[in-house]
């Protein structure tokens, strides 16, 4: 049986929050500016290559935690009980468990995307405490998709023609590494 990844325990003040608003309409405002010759010759070295990848989303992120030999990465809204996909594995185990709610008339696969490689993987449904059902999958780390996303940070989720993409904010990009690291 699957557990459920815990619903996060830290709940950050109001300034926090008013603090990341304004980091963000900033970092808005910069990126939707014209960059100058000047500016193209003085990006990071990696900008080029990550030109293509998805932008993160305010209000979701990664979060990685670890209890004993167990290892989990959610993806959605911090501090709540907004969890988009989870990821779960032992400590060396090399295989990962992939969890979430089903979507509305989905079937009982996940069809995941990450920097070109995309892949259906069977998934076994039961049912949610919440409502409806809730799928999971058992990966191998060497899996295509799991390379891809543990290169590049991000991974998408497909349902019909719905996409949801899940990329890091900038400081949560190292977690998927250290997951991917404890998993083996």
């Amino acid at each position: 049986m699957i557990e459920r990844l815990a619903p996060y325990e830290i709940v950050p003040s109001r300034g926090r929050r008013a603090w990341l608003a304004i980091l963000l309409v900033t970092g808005l405002t910069t990126a939707c500016m014209s960059t100058t010759p000047e500016s193209a010759a003085t990006a990071p070295v990696g900008a080029a290559a990550d030109s293509g990848a998805p932008q993160p989303v305010a209000g979701l992120d990664w979060t990685y935690t670890v209890d004993g030999a167990e290892a989990k990465l959610a993806y959605g809204a911090p501090y709540s009980d907004d969890l988009r996909l989870g990821l779960e594995c032992a400590r060396g185990s090399g295989l990962v468990t992939v969890s979430r709610d089903a979507w509305p008339n989905e079937p009982d696969q996940f069809h995941l995307e990450s920097g070109g490689e995309t892949e259906r993987i069977a998934a076994v449904a039961e049912a949610s405490p919440t409502d409806g059902r809730f799928l999971t999958a058992e990966l191998e780390t060497t899996h295509p998709v799991l390379q891809r996303f543990r290169q590049t940070g991000w991974l998408a989720q497909w349902s019909g023609d719905d996409r949801q993409m899940m990329a890091p904010q900038a400081a949560s990009r190292p977690k998927v590494e250290a997951f991917f690291a404890h998993c083996g």
